[in-house]
C-alpha cells in the first residue's frame, strides 16, 4: 500500500511543481511521477534536515513532508529548465 499511496502522491507533488514552474504542458503523467518522487529526495537531502521533517520517501505524509517534497520537486525542475534552456523560467 505505501508503493501506490507513494506513486499517487509523487504524481500529485510533481504535477504541482510543473504547475509552479510552468511545464505542465511539456510532461505527461509518468514524468509528474519522476519529478514528484525524485523531488521528494532531493528535498530529503537539503531541506529534511533542516527542518527536522521526513519526506514522502520515508513514508511521512504530513504537511510538512508534503511540502519539503513538493521544493524539492520545484527546485528540481529549475535545475532541469536552467540546463536545457539557460534559465530558470
Amino acid at each position: 500500500m505505501h508503493f501506490i499511496a507513494w506513486i499517487v502522491i509523487g504524481g500529485i507533488l510533481g504535477w504541482l511543481a510543473s504547475i509552479v514552474m510552468r511545464t505542465n504542458e511539456q510532461q505527461g503523467l509518468f514524468l509528474n511521477v519522476v519529478v514528484g518522487i525524485i523531488g521528494a529526495v532531493l528535498g530529503g537531502f537539503i531541506l529534511a534536515p533542516m527542518i527536522g521533517t521526513g519526506t514522502i520517501n520515508d513514508g511521512d505524509y504530513s504537511l510538512a513532508s508534503l511540502g519539503v517534497s513538493l521544493v524539492g520537486a520545484v527546485v528540481l525542475l529549475a535545475i532541469v529548465n536552467l540546463l536545457r534552456r539557460g534559465r530558470v523560467r
